[in-house]
């Protein structure tokens, strides 16, 4: 981008003024304008983009000729955003997508804001090619007259705007494929509607709509409609002339009933009535797999009609279901309840702020950084952050975290963990059964199979089914799920007090008289707890050992003081009271105590070492390669328990190596693997270190990662015989050579761990250039800046992992089969030809529209490759860091004010037992 003007531009009072000083300003000594790259003219990042065109123009660039995109950002100053405007139709009269979206500004909590653009000059009509028209995240209350005169229109965004209805002249648009209106004020729509004989995409999610014109079932072309978050008690019987409609999105309604039709349509593959009021749905629909149901009161019923005159109506709580491409959403004193992408559920009861408020959330990827463990804890979700932070709520708010539990273990309970002044605490939390459309029940958790309700039946769940972690909060911060020892807890009146143990009941404390001066809860679980008098512990003695008989020597009670890591031998300090099972003591402080029977002197070194192995957790490391196609590796660190029957799901589809010996690894410790003997990693992660992947070790999550490598060597002469090692900790400038590993591998400290053969077998019939090599294929950007840019090469390297897929993926991508037979004859002998053409084809027909990266992710993760979809994530979510970056280090976007790098997250240390 060109450098800022030298000097300031006069101040106007009328667009035609702008424009007319623009050339002045021009010759004023000012820097050259920027000049269009190719034929995309990118305005919107800096500021004074609108004065640049208006140079531009002036000069009569013979560049403009050639553009047939430009983007302006909607914050620009509205005189010379409108000037700007009304030069375009004579200045680039081959212009196809103008942008005009604001969004590019934030305000203090994060939250985008909407731009300053309220109409289009009348001359904008005059663009003969224009096709696509962004004008989202606006000021606009009413559509500009111009618009529906753009004949030749073939997208039409107009979302978050504050558009209260839609012209009737809309109909007169012949060419419109694809109209967004999200998230604006619409109550009806025209009739006129029914018109738009070529519309295939329909988005009007987020507005006020309480009814559909009968006339909407004259869109014989829609492929997909979305009317999620809206106001709709019922669907028009002309739903049933929808016949070439696949999905249908009408979750977040108040829908009391749906047509039969429904279950007719011939082409439809997903129909979404999720959180509605139905209470009786057709059987067609009713046995339909494609139909999503949940969050319906089905076979509840309705509210008595003979209530008593004058009995209060409760206003129905609005409810959102937010989707992926949303990280925020507004709340108002009305409240609401939220459904998160992420599966997260929120509910702000009524009153909870008395003024609207814009949440922002996001899932971070577990790190130590951000995961508080104690010894014995173990973590069970992502991390979640809502903000803004800190600001107290004046009603709790439910939050739902869902988690999959961990096999029966005793003695152990689920909560969730919060940051709050500056320190980590566990909030009360209820278990609950993940089905919430029949009636979520609120319950203790006894194992993975079993609730224990609070009414007199018992819910029976499937081994391993979901939880949800629920729990009230105050106010916003980071929060996870976290599995830790049974924390008992009793109130210590002065009178005194019996505490036992819930996972044995041969431990007790028991509290005397005035222990405590007034009444005080007391937990065993807990941070260090001081007593006025002398408190009795009772512990059990060690299995096989027996009070008349043990030999009192090798009796010896342990001692260890939270956060030291040494066990001390406090026997000759105690009086140890034994009888034929237990053994007591008093002590007037909470603490570690740990009884040992033992004939070695040196007991305390040896209960350190028993101590960490209780932590570890034994693991083996698996590196395997898919079939179809072997640059494709999935990395993964498993409890050695679960290594079989990963293996067998796995070994269907990947091939690799037996998985590596047994080592021992800390719940939260970082690792990492390094590809060695000439393989390297294919693309840059922003997982990986100097083309290291890294990882951390949680025994309850997945630890997996698929990665693609490449090589340098020649794979046309032979094989690549390689390896992928892994070590222990974080990536160091150096990772160890081979050799040098070979030779710790006996050390105790050893950083290396295990490593596995990878092979890159030779490519067959490859005599000419390599694969894509000498393409000669449009430049295109899929995508935005702001979510992330597919380019070129990335396309590249998604069709050249499709393999035979391909024609799945192109069937989710909305492509006909008809395209797809003319496709495999057009190409019948080359098979990266089917898939270059038919990626780039359909990506260049998505270029500019927005959520075609969305749909590409989609399309892949229902065609079953998961890998490629996750790879494609890891790309957008590198270039999105990029970006963010690039505007903070022109101080062009306000720094993230609640990273976590700012707050403090201190570890917390279960305490006494």
């Amino acid at each position: 981008m060109a450098a800022v003007e030298a000097g300031p531009v006069p101040a106007t009072s009328a667009p035609e003024d702008a424009a007319r000083d623009a050339p002045e300003a021009a010759g004023a000594g000012l820097e050259a304008p920027l000049l269009p790259a190719g034929n995309r003219l990118s305005l919107h990042l800096y500021p004074g983009g609108c004065r640049r065109l208006l140079r531009l123009c002036a000069q009569q660039a013979p560049q403009l000729l050639e553009v047939d995109f430009l983007q302006l950002s909607g914050h620009e100053d509205p005189q010379l955003l409108e000037a700007a405007l009304a030069r375009l139709c004579w200045s680039l009269p081959h212009l196809r997508s103008l942008v005009l979206k604001g969004g590019q500004r934030r305000d203090a909590l994060g939250a985008c804001l909407r731009g300053s653009l309220t109409t289009l000059p009348a001359s904008l009509s005059g663009l003969a090619h224009l096709a696509h028209l962004d004008l989202s995240f606006n000021s606009l209350e009413t559509l500009p007259a111009c618009v529906p005169q753009m004949c030749g229109l073939d997208a039409l965004l107009l979302s978050r705007n504050c558009l209260s209805e839609l012209p009737a002249a809309l109909g007169a648009l012949p060419s419109l494929t694809f109209l967004a209106v999200t998230h604006n004020r619409l109550r009806t729509l025209p009739p006129a509607l029914g018109a738009l004989s070529s519309l295939q995409r329909l988005d009007l999610s987020g507005n006020l709509l309480e009814a559909l014109p009968p006339e909407i079932g004259g869109l014989g072309s829609l492929a997909e409609l979305n009317l999620a978050s809206n106001r709709l008690q019922s669907l028009p019987g002309s739903f049933a002339g929808l016949r070439a409609l696949r999905l249908c999105i009408l979750h977040s309604n108040l829908l009391a009933s749906v047509p039969a039709s429904l279950a007719r349509l011939p082409l439809l593959t997903r129909l979404d009535l999720r959180d509605n009021q139905l209470r009786d749905v057709p059987p067609e629909l009713l046995d339909a797999p494609f139909v999503r149901l949940q969050g319906n009161p089905l076979g509840r019923p309705p509210p008595d009609p003979l209530s008593p005159p004058g009995t209060p109506m409760v206003p129905e709580m609005p409810r959102l279901l937010l989707t992926s491409d949303l990280d925020s959403f507004a709340v108002t004193p009305q409240g609401c309840s939220v459904t998160l992408a992420c599966g997260v559920r929120l509910q702000f009861p009524a009153g909870a702020t008395a003024a609207p408020v814009t949440i922002r959330y996001r899932l971070w990827l577990p790190e130590p950084r951000l995961v508080p463990l104690g010894p014995h804890d173990a973590l069970l979700s992502g991390v979640l952050e809502l903000q803004p932070h800190g600001v107290a709520f004046q009603q709790e708010v439910g939050l739902w975290l869902l988690f999959v539990p961990p096999r029966a273990r005793r003695c152990r309970e689920v909560v969730v963990r919060t940051l709050s002044d500056d320190s980590w605490s566990d909030l009360e939390t209820h278990l609950e059964e993940e089905a919430p459309q029949v009636g979520a029940a609120r319950a203790v958790w006894e194992g993975p199979a079993l609730l224990r309700p609070a009414g007199p039946d018992r819910v029976l769940l499937r081994p391993r089914q979901r939880l949800w972690a629920h729990c009230q909060v105050p106010h916003f911060s980071w929060f996870l799920v976290v599995s830790r020892p049974v924390s008992d807890a009793c109130l210590v009146p002065p009178e005194g007090a019996l505490l036992c143990s819930s996972g044995h009941a041969g431990v007790r404390v028991t509290f005397p008289a005035g222990a405590t001066e007034e009444p005080r809860h007391v937990r065993m679980q807990s941070g260090p707890s001081s007593f006025l008098r002398p408190v009795t512990v009772q512990l059990p003695l060690p299995p096989g050992i027996t009070g008349l008989s043990l030999d009192r020597s090798c009796l010896h009670l342990l001692h260890r003081a939270a956060p030291a890591a040494t066990w001390d031998d406090i026997t000759t300090q105690v009086a140890l009271e034994l009888t034929h099972l237990y053994a007591r003591f008093q002590v007037t402080r909470f603490s570690w105590y740990w009884l040992w029977y033992t004939t070695k002197t040196c007991v305390g070194g040896l209960a350190r070492k028993a101590w960490e192995r209780l932590r570890l957790h034994r693991v083996n490391l698996i590196a395997l390669q898919r079939r179809r196609d072997p640059e494709q590796v999935l990395l993964q660190c498993l409890p050695r328990n679960k290594v079989d029957a990963t293996l067998r799901r796995l070994l269907e589809r990947y091939r690799g190596p037996e998985p590596s010996d047994t080592v021992e690894m800390f719940e939260g410790e970082k690792f990492f693997a390094a590809f060695e003997r000439g393989i390297d990693i294919d693309a840059d992660r922003p997982d990986c270190v100097e083309g290291r992947v890294c990882f951390v070790f949680y025994s309850h999550l997945k630890n997996l990662k698929e990665v693609y490598v490449t090589t340098a060597l020649d794979r046309r002469a032979r094989a690549v015989r390689g390896q992928v090692s892994f070590y222990r900790g974080e990536v160091p400038e150096v990772v160890p050579e081979e050799a040098e590993a070979a030779r710790q591998k006996r050390g105790t400290a050893a950083l290396w761990m295990a490593t596995l053969p990878i092979k890159l077998p030779r490519l067959r019939g490859c005599e000419g250039p390599a694969w894509g090599a000498g393409l000669s294929l449009a430049p295109l950007n899929l995508g935005d800046a702001e979510t992330g840019f597919l380019t070129q090469s990335n396309l590249l390297n998604v069709a050249r992992r499709l393999g035979p897929d391909w024609p799945a993926v192109a069937l989710h991508l909305g492509l006909p089969y008809r395209e797809l037979q003319r496709i495999r004859h057009e190409f019948r002998d080359d098979l990266d030809g089917q898939i270059r053409h038919m990626l780039f084809s359909w990506a260049e027909r998505q270029a500019g529209q927005p959520g075609a990266v969305g749909r590409l992710v989609q399309a892949l993760e229902q065609s079953d490759r998961r890998d490629v979809a996750e790879e494609v994530r890891a790309v957008l979510e590198l270039g999105r860091r990029k970006y963010q970056e690039g505007l903070q280090h022109t101080s062009l976007a306000p720094r993230n004010l609640a990273s976590p790098d700012r707050s403090p997250s201190p570890s917390l240390e279960p305490a006494q037992t």
